[in-house]
């Protein structure tokens, strides 16, 4: 049987050995070359596409609009291609960075589901493989923007990151010790469709009650147009906006107006940010993160939403009181994360594809080159 003495130094050394592992994966990022990359982001209503340079400036960016969900998924890839195209016209770019919005298998390369787009099983990478010359990469599109607040922005300096995107949806991402956490399949972070109210609003995904029916974009519209529907009292200010337009109410028109000081668009904020809260406490139990940054499009709203939400978090929280609170920030870079973090992986793919190059440049230098199997039974070369 251990003695005490000896668990305490396995446990030691257990320590010192995720630490070396934790600064490799950190410093990852940093023998990656230093080029300009291209970082797409894909969501609901919008594709921004932008050349970044290493250290995550963005060096020109372009925007276009989703292609409607009825329009095959190839309609999407086309919108792509032409942007990257577009691009590299005018920038020497050596790899494509994409975050898509949805569930992307663990090799990075199909997004096996979109809720709020027409992609079931679709190869993406391969698919603009074959019109790109350049390496690929495609993640979710929270994982991206978490990548990127982590690097550039609001999450630098937290070991423990939880990212949550507030647009047409709620997307998120987990990052540890410097590496994005994507699960054995590749879709952790759909923190979203975790179901929340049961039988509650029916959410595009097939299910009913998620978070995301209840704290982020669409939410935030529909209850704004079901009051102006119903011709409230307290709808009557937006209803003149738009000139009685309902179909005309916008998340960014209701921010607007909160910030003026509109009470019904100050209220709807408020509900939004509490069933924030509420789903950020509900995370901190089982991830317990440094750190929650939060993004996307509804967090332009700032304390009008994040306000509301530190409060919920706070009474919500399992144990206050007598644990350390995580703290709950808004993102720095905002529209641009998913896409900023989307490049800067892309440059890790540019590595990757350089080293291949550099292998086979010299086996063909080398004609007397072969692969053998050591015999540790790992490939080497003789």
């Amino acid at each position: 049987m251990s003695t005490y003495r000896e668990r305490a130094h396995r446990q030691t050394a257990r320590a010192s050995v995720l630490r070396a592992i934790a600064s490799r994966e950190r410093s990852s990022h940093l023998s990656a070359p230093r080029v300009p990359t291209v970082g797409i982001d894909i969501g609901g209503t919008k594709v921004m596409a932008g050349v970044v340079d290493a250290d995550g400036t963005i060096l020109e960016r372009l925007r276009t609009e989703t292609p409607e969900k009825s329009k095959s998924p190839k309609v999407v890839e086309d919108t792509i291609a032409e942007l990257v195209l577009d691009l590299s016209d005018r920038h020497d770019v050596h790899a494509v960075g994409i975050g898509a919005a949805g569930w992307v298998d663990a090799d990075r390369s199909t997004v096996l589901f979109a809720p709020h787009l027409a992609w079931r099983n679709e190869p993406l990478r391969a698919a603009l493989a074959s019109r790109l010359a350049v390496p690929i990469m495609v993640d979710n599109d929270a994982n991206t923007a978490a990548w990127g607040e982590w690097r550039f922005g609001a999450g630098r300096g937290a070991d423990h990151l939880v990212m949550i995107t507030l647009g047409t949806g709620i997307g998120g991402g987990i990052l540890e010790s410097g590496k994005v956490k994507r699960g054995a399949f590749g879709v952790a972070g759909e923190f979203g469709h975790m179901q929340v109210v049961p039988e509650g609003h029916r959410c595009p995904c097939g299910n009913r009650g998620c978070w995301e029916q209840y704290s982020s974009g669409n939410a935030l519209v529909r209850e704004a147009r079901e009051l102006a529907a119903a011709d409230s009292p307290v709808a009557h200010h937006i209803l003149a906006r738009v000139e009685g337009q309902i179909g005309d109410i916008t998340g960014p028109l209701i921010t607007e107006l909160a910030r003026e000081g509109d009470a019904m668009c100050v209220e709807l904020l408020q509900d939004i940010g509490r069933w924030l809260g509420v789903g950020i406490a509900n995370l901190a139990a089982a991830l317990d993160p440094a750190r929650f940054v939060v993004g996307g499009g509804v967090s332009d709203a700032d304390e009008l939403l994040i306000g509301p939400a530190r409060e919920a978090f706070k009474r919500q929280l399992t144990g206050r009181g007598y644990r350390p609170e995580a703290t709950i920030v808004r993102a720095a870079l905002g529209a641009d994360a998913g896409m900023v973090g989307a490049a800067d992986l892309a440059r890790l793919v540019a590595r990757r594809f350089r080293r291949a190059n550099r292998r086979r440049a010299e086996r063909a230098q080398h004609p007397g080159f072969e692969l053998r199997l050591t015999p540790r039974g790992r490939a080497g070369d003789a």
